[in-house]
């Protein structure tokens, strides 16, 4: 398991930390919000949707020592703008760490969901040592779809989620990719990384 400093992480431009009960008002802002959950055919989450899934969050930090961030600005840290990072997921048949990524519409566009995003995939692969991650998208959500691409991630298959609508689309990037990637190009994100 991973020691406690998983439970904070800074980069250039964000605080990255662990939920807690008290995040409950700021997810349901986010997740019950209809422009961020535009291409969820599920539709925006009810206040008891949003608590469940941020107990979600919380127990899986308990359990694995890492998680789903609440994604703040660095130099306001009380301003939330997403959340996002890697937990243990199933897709169907198959399971790993999903990367995850969900932010407050006046935070799209600004590249903090990759710069977020790059702390997660350090964490997965250089401190917990995983082979692969993967990503879960919509086949219409180009915009997330773009940000999984840059970030390396490859289609990977389709995962049959919601009945009678197009399979949802899944992106994997492995160790040994992120590895030759950061040899060869260093991403910015990762050297703003502080211990």
């Amino acid at each position: 398991m991973p020691d406690a400093s998983c439970a904070t992480t800074i980069t250039a431009r964000l605080l990255l930390r662990a939920p807690t009960a008290a995040d409950l008002d700021v997810v349901q802002l986010i997740h019950g919000d209809p422009r961020t959950q535009r291409y969820n055919p599920a539709g925006p989450d009810s206040r008891e949707s949003c608590r469940q899934r941020l107990l979600g969050w919380i127990e899986h930090w308990r359990d694995q020592g890492f998680g789903y961030w609440v994604v703040c600005d660095r130099t306001q840290a009380e301003r939330v703008l997403g959340f996002g990072g890697v937990m243990h997921s199933r897709f169907g048949e198959r399971s790993g760490l999903n990367l995850y990524f969900r932010f407050i519409v006046e935070a799209w566009g600004q590249g903090y969901a990759s710069e977020m995003a790059g702390a997660a995939l350090h964490l997965a692969f250089r401190v917990l040592g995983k082979a692969q991650v993967i990503g879960l998208v919509r086949p219409d959500n180009l915009p997330s779809r773009r940000a999984l691409e840059r970030l390396g991630l490859t289609r990977d298959g389709a995962l049959e989620d919601f009945p009678g609508l197009p399979p949802s689309l899944l992106y994997s990037l492995n160790a040994e990719r992120y590895f030759a990637a950061q040899a060869t190009s260093p991403n910015d994100t990762q050297r703003s990384l502080e211990p």
